[in-house]
């Protein structure tokens, strides 16, 4: 059933498709017909940056940025939804159009420019909160703040979402905003750590409350670069890293309509640089500092590679789009079914 919808949702543009299928999604839960389709995945809790998941499959940020749409989306059955990326302020992203398909290669090019409404936006819809499933925010910088005053941007974003979220995630891999992923590496990278460190922990002094804070890195890394990034995490005491973000490469989709767009590519070509990104962490920090795989995910198999390579937790993204709900049944239930 869901790929005759997707075919007629694939006629549409992306971007219009993206918001009709979501807005379709709201109302059918709010009217509580969406039980009467889903199959409930394996109840399979597992225990990750200290919180308790019903199950480790996910839905990635940027699906719903503004978090008008995570109860709906976690009543498919996803253990955790993640939301945002949002920003201090609200900004209208990259001109249009910035979303593109490439449905023979089951693949995405975005280059969105974490379009949101902003915080304050996401914070009042959070307070509407019906999904009891885990909740991450997903926090960036705007793209008028220059590079050198990110932390300021990302303070404001922890204040504002950390009494509401169960995780919250740094994003410091997006390609879609000018010099974002310069702070990925080096001295960069230390001293924003060390600065989101040291107000986690004031705010949990404030809140009476220990919100894991989780990283999101990009796949475009070799071998010292991860070393290196893995080593700051874990020196900085980062509760969790997300591997991986979209790739700026452009393998596996040579020559098809649409490859050629610029933003971060998704979908099924990111599938092994993602998963060696991850074994490279795991190599590095082992047991210490929980990963979330993310990138190609589309089927079981695809999600056990990730959970072997040393992922706690997975994340869905285009292949929810290409597969529909059904994507996150099975998932939960090959992993529920390998840990056995």
């Amino acid at each position: 059933m869901y790929s005759t919808l997707r075919n007629l949702l694939f006629r549409l543009d992306p971007e219009v498709s993206h918001e009709f299928s979501l807005d379709m999604l709201g109302a059918a839960e709010r009217l509580k017909l969406l039980e009467l389709f889903i199959a409930a995945p394996a109840y399979n809790p597992v225990e990750v940056m200290g919180l308790r998941f019903p199950n480790p499959v996910g839905l990635a940020a940027g699906l719903d940025k503004n978090g008008d749409y995570f109860n709906a989306l976690g009543a498919l059955g996803f253990g955790f939804v993640e939301i945002g990326t949002v920003t201090p302020r609200p900004q209208p992203g990259n001109p249009q159009p910035r979303l593109f398909r490439i449905p023979e290669r089951e693949a995405i090019i975005n280059r969105m420019g974490f379009n949101n409404k902003g915080v304050d936006h996401l914070v009042d819809q959070v307070r509407k909160r019906r999904y009891q499933g885990i909740l991450g925010i997903n926090i960036g910088k705007n793209a008028t703040t220059p590079v050198e005053n990110a932390a300021d941007d990302y303070l404001i974003g922890m204040r504002k979402v950390y009494a509401h979220a169960d995780y919250i995630t740094v994003n410091v891999s997006s390609p879609n905003t000018p010099g974002l992923r310069d702070l990925q590496f080096g001295d960069s990278l230390n001293r924003l750590l060390e600065t989101l460190k040291k107000e986690q922990l004031a705010l949990q002094q404030a809140h009476q409350r220990y919100v894991p804070v989780a990283v999101k890195i990009a796949p475009d890394m070799d071998d010292i670069a991860i070393a290196q990034v893995a080593a700051a995490l874990t020196e900085q005491g980062m509760d969790g890293v997300i591997a991986t973000n979209t790739t700026i490469g452009r393998e596996g989709v040579e020559g098809c309509p649409n490859s050629e767009e610029a933003g971060g590519l998704s979908g099924l070509p990111v599938r092994d640089k993602s998963t060696r990104v991850i074994a490279g962490l795991h190599s590095q920090v082992g047991g210490k500092l929980p990963i979330i795989g993310v990138g190609g995910i589309s089927d079981g198999p695809s999600a056990i590679e990730k959970i072997k390579a040393g992922a706690s937790l997975v994340q869905i993204y285009s292949g929810f789009i290409y597969r529909g709900p059904a994507v996150i049944t099975e998932v939960a239930n090959a992993i529920a079914q390998m840990e056995k």
